[in-house]
């Protein structure tokens, strides 16, 4: 696979730091006068989330309020491992929504049932070891020839998974690859309204499974921000 370009080897060292244990675009030598780096990261994927907080400590507080600490630390999974920021602007978001209808704050993560965790969780989340090499590739310019692929997740949720193939010095796909997922909201409009967010770091491989780590563009976390505020209303009306 092509070298990720140089700048994008910077943001993803900063998503890392101090943590050897990933691959970005998945060829070599990814740190000049290093040699190669290695993409094994020795425990389990819940492992890999406890082990860089700054990053996910939200994340893997979440991971266990949806009650699948169990599942990230035995279970085979791909994981598109969204960040501690896109949690935060949630919840930020979601209480000035609360507040401006007069239904009561979100004061910590455990205010959110765990029913509520799971399904959106369950967004980022696929069964097997899925590395960037076995996604096709998708161009969101041209989808009738370039469509990526479509793949339930976790919890059986439309989405749509492809590897974009950059430019390089305008020669088209020579450039660096990136993965890239997409939640589709309506299945019976495949093709519309997708909501897209883009990988940063991929193919770091933990003892269960693989972590493509998310860019933080990915703003909200749930990817479908109406749809989780309309379920947070539903539970302020019944009470649960």
């Amino acid at each position: 696979m092509n070298q990720l370009n140089k700048s994008h080897q910077i943001y993803t060292l900063l998503i890392l730091l101090g943590v050897l244990l990933w691959t970005g675009a998945c060829k070599k030598e990814y740190y000049k006068d290093s040699g190669t780096s290695d993409p094994h990261f020795k425990g389990t994927t819940m492992d890999y989330l406890n082990a860089v907080p700054y990053f996910f400590d939200s994340v893997a507080q979440v991971v266990k309020l949806a009650g699948w600490e169990k599942v990230f630390r035995e279970d085979t999974l791909t994981f598109f491992a969204p960040t501690n920021n896109s949690i935060k602007h949630l919840v930020v978001r979601l209480n000035g929504d609360l507040n401006y209808q007069s239904y009561d704050t979100i004061k910590k993560l455990s205010d959110i049932p765990a029913t509520i965790w799971q399904r959106y969780l369950g967004y980022y989340m696929f069964h097997q070891r899925s590395e960037l090499k076995d996604f096709p590739q998708i161009d969101y310019n041209l989808l009738s020839i370039y469509p990526g692929q479509g793949y339930l997740s976790w919890n059986g949720a439309p989405m749509n998974i492809g590897v974009i193939y950059n430019d390089d010095n305008g020669v088209k796909y020579v450039g660096y690859r990136q993965l890239s997922i997409c939640y589709i909201p309506d299945i019976g409009r495949p093709m519309d309204n997708w909501n897209r967010a883009d990988v940063a770091s991929c193919n770091i491989l933990t003892n269960n499974g693989v972590v493509h780590v998310l860019s933080d563009a990915h703003y909200y976390f749930g990817f479908d921000y109406q749809a989780f505020l309309d379920d947070m209303i539903i539970v302020m009306k019944t009470g649960g």
